[in-house]
């Protein structure tokens, strides 16, 4: 039995340990993505909420707060904010990137419309500050409030950055930052507020969490070019298609010559994309070897997360959390 457990991923090995305080989760998500007035409202929530995800972001949340010897009531609440503001994310995500799948299925701006997804993930950010106010924690509330502007701050990076070749490393890890890691972060370190984590333990807190979500995005951004579709959830090669200038690329175009540069700025800037332009984007990724840059970046990341937790007391979800940092990694093998 407990080699059994020794072998599962990380996650799942959380989520067990978690189950408890992960079951309450769900029903204080459940009882606040109703409306008694706007049935579509819990109708597109629960397309995202129930579609299978790992519940990961929350998970940390309570892993967090329960590492750090918390006993209250509160860290739920947190949890299920942390979520919320997530699936809005994503319901915005979606219409901005005109996506039609996540986690292998129909989007909700696809299955409805474009304007349900916006105002369902505007409800969804005003139930997230009324979850959060609800602890009655000014601090937890300033860094939640911080972690939701600086998303969408890094959204909007991305429009401006994304298809312009000038965009350097540093402008991609600011838009990562912003996109993933700011949640990941605002995640692990209030669940150490709600706790009274001393400010080291908090610090470490919030270090784990956004090396583990700069990671965690360059192994998706890896993985759109060297995934299989079937295992990433999206089809490989959405990125290109989307003109995203991400790591793999950005690197790719540092080291280019001027015809291949020529090539980066049709398909990326102008958006002139032809029968074989991924394939060759593959191969000039695979020339300058920068999909093995991409993951040994994310290997570092990784590895400063596991490092963050030697602040933290010795406990088995500090080890799962260590664990969880090596297999985001490790998914690229």
């Amino acid at each position: 039995m407990q080699q059994t457990q020794k072998a599962a991923k990380p996650h799942d090995r959380l989520a067990v340990a978690l189950a408890e305080d992960m079951n309450a989760v769900n029903l204080l998500i459940r009882e606040r993505m109703a409306s008694q007035h706007a049935p579509r409202i819990p109708e597109v929530t629960a397309h995202l909420v129930e579609a299978g995800g790992k519940r990961l972001r929350p998970m940390l949340t309570l892993a967090a707060a329960r590492l750090c010897g918390y006993e209250g009531p509160y860290h739920l609440h947190l949890a299920a904010t942390v979520e919320f503001i997530h699936t809005a994310t994503l319901l915005h995500d979606d219409v901005v990137d005109e996506s039609r799948q996540r986690r292998g299925r129909p989007t909700a701006n696809l299955l409805w419309d474009n304007k349900s997804s916006v105002l369902v993930g505007d409800y969804l950010f005003a139930r997230s500050f009324q979850l959060m106010t609800e602890t009655g924690n000014m601090r937890v509330l300033d860094i939640l409030a911080n972690a939701s502007a600086v998303i969408a701050e890094g959204e909007v990076l991305q429009l401006t950055a994304a298809q312009d070749l000038r965009t350097t490393v540093d402008t991609y890890l600011q838009v990562i930052r912003g996109k993933t890691a700011a949640l990941f972060s605002a995640a692990t370190e209030v669940g150490g507020v709600i706790a009274g984590a001393s400010a080291a333990q908090i610090s470490a807190l919030f270090t784990y969490g956004d090396a583990l979500g700069v990671a965690f995005q360059m192994v998706d951004d890896y993985l759109d070019y060297a995934g299989e579709a079937g295992v990433i959830g999206k089809n490989t090669g959405d990125d290109f298609r989307e003109r995203k200038l991400t790591l793999p690329v950005i690197l790719a175009v540092a080291k280019a010559d001027a015809t291949e540069r020529e090539f980066w700025a049709r398909v990326i800037e102008k958006g002139v994309q032809r029968e074989g332009d991924l394939d060759h984007a593959m191969a000039l990724m695979a020339r300058h070897d920068t999909l093995a840059a991409t993951r040994a970046e994310a290997q570092r990341y990784a590895s400063n997360a596991r490092d963050a937790l030697a602040a933290l007391p010795p406990h088995p979800l500090r080890e799962m959390l260590a664990d969880l940092a090596d297999y985001v990694v490790a998914r690229t093998a």
